[in-house]
């Protein structure tokens, strides 16, 4: 495989581990919980920089036509809009890895509704690149990270319904 495409998987790999350690250990360990939040958003742009450099020769129109391509394989719609979503997926997830490094206390307490807003959004785009998208080996990790993300949501929430 060329060192190109290992970069561009790899380090896709890394950022989606270290999504899940941070959401995993947010509410018990909240600093580790933000040194695992950064460096994922770091591989990630990594990631999109090996793609860029290895599969698209950092042109904006090839990435647009081999999303719509992919797009088109796996759900049957000529379309690459999702690439803007991607673009979309990494501000957010900049702005908010950045927001925690400057304002630790307000981002632990920022509405709830904010905090459900962005997680769902990367979570939603996470779950489609590493579940949907995702074949072989990849797609595997994918699901057992929902699962222990499913397993890390469901019983803190069970905690705190016996106890009230």
């Amino acid at each position: 495989m060329p060192l190109g495409e290992l970069l561009t998987r790899w380090t896709v790999r890394i950022a989606m581990m270290l999504y899940v350690a941070s959401l995993a250990t947010r509410g018990c360990a909240p600093k580790s919980s933000r040194i695992a939040w950064t460096a994922g958003c770091v591989a990630y742009f990594l990631h999109v920089a090996a793609a860029f450099a290895s599969f698209h020769d950092w042109s904006h129109e090839q990435a647009y036509a081999f999303t719509a391509r992919q797009t088109s394989d796996v759900v049957g719609i000529d379309w690459g809009g999702g690439l803007f979503v991607n673009y979309l997926f990494t501000l957010v997830w900049m702005s908010d890895a950045t927001w925690w490094w400057l304002n630790a206390e307000r981002y632990l307490h920022r509405p709830r509704w904010l905090d459900w807003s962005v997680h769902g959004f990367l979570g939603f785009i996470a779950f489609n690149a590493t579940i949907v998208f995702a074949t072989g080996f990849s797609r595997w990790l994918g699901i057992a990270a929902c699962g222990l993300l499913l397993v890390v949501w469901y019983y803190p929430s069970r905690a705190r319904s016996a106890a009230e």
